[in-house]
């Protein structure tokens, strides 16, 4: 279980170019969001990413990644239907959302079924953990990231 104030566990993916992407490799350099998110093309993670890419000029000296489990092709399609300044992380076979937590049962209109619980992660450059934040309400999410970062 990731805890706050302990390392971020390291992990390697793919981005939207098929490029991998290891966590590790900011370290030292650079802050990171690390944001999960269920779906490509859903209303709530249009928002959500288009949200952070409207306060982009914000996170200064920060790498925003999502995660979702969408393929590198659907991540390509959504960057480029929204202008999306970031990588997105294909987390296919669902190690890094296994990894972070965020791999969960959920509930709607009556069903269960596992997905991903909508869950940000801010990480130092030191490569720690300085706040989780589960379970995101999109609304006032990316100010709330924001301010987070102007203390560590």
């Amino acid at each position: 279980m990731v805890k706050e104030e302990n390392k971020a566990p390291d992990f390697s993916g793919k981005n939207q170019d098929g490029k991998p992407i290891k966590l590790s490799s900011f370290r030292g350099k650079k802050k990171v969001v690390l944001y999960f998110y269920p779906k490509d093309m859903t209303p709530g993670c249009t928002t959500e990413a288009c949200d952070f890419r409207d306060q982009f000029k914000e996170f200064k000296n920060t790498i925003i990644l999502g995660v979702s489990v969408d393929s590198p092709e659907r991540h390509r399609k959504f960057i480029d239907k929204y202008n999306l300044p970031f990588e997105l992380i294909a987390d296919e076979n669902k190690k890094i959302c296994t990894k972070y937590g965020v791999w969960q049962e959920k509930k709607l209109y009556g069903k269960t079924f596992m997905g991903i619980v909508r869950s940000t992660f801010v990480i130092d450059k030191a490569g720690t953990v300085k706040k989780i934040i589960p379970k995101v309400k999109v609304k006032g999410h990316i100010e709330e990231v924001v301010e987070i970062l102007k203390k560590i």
